[in-house]
């Protein structure tokens, strides 16, 4: 990523580390059992045993999808006595996605150079008063 005169260095680990996120959300994605739990989940929450009744995962299988899709931040998990209890976080999906498009959109580029000047702008007449 090569910075423009506007960007500041905060900017940059910024977007790089939303790069890395939106990379652990298209890694969890990028399974089909992973967009099943997410279909499941989008109904409402289950635990980990009524999700694993929907599959035919080993126990640590299925651990193992719902900690990548907890670590992409998509699900929320919820221990409640014994049980697990796991809930789709849809914001995080939506943003992702949303975030993904503005970067790949041919007008994204230019429109977020105008929305950081008009930042700026504020910011210095703010400063001056």
């Amino acid at each position: 990523m090569v910075l423009d005169k506007g960007d500041s260095l905060n900017n940059y680990f910024t977007n790089f580390l939303n790069i890395e996120f939106m990379e652990k959300v298209f890694e969890a994605l990028a399974s089909t059992a992973r967009r099943k739990i997410l279909a499941f989940l989008n109904q409402g929450e289950l635990s980990a045993g009524e999700i694993a009744e929907r599959f035919d995962f080993s126990k640590p299988a299925l651990s193992a999808h719902l900690r990548v899709l907890e670590e992409a931040g998509l699900v929320a998990r919820e221990k409640r006595g014994q049980f697990v209890f796991y809930r789709l976080v849809p914001d995080r999906l939506t943003n992702t996605l949303f975030a993904w498009a503005a970067e790949v959109c041919p007008v994204a580029g230019p429109l977020k150079r105008e929305s950081r000047a008009r930042a700026r702008a504020r910011r210095a007449g703010a400063t001056k008063n």
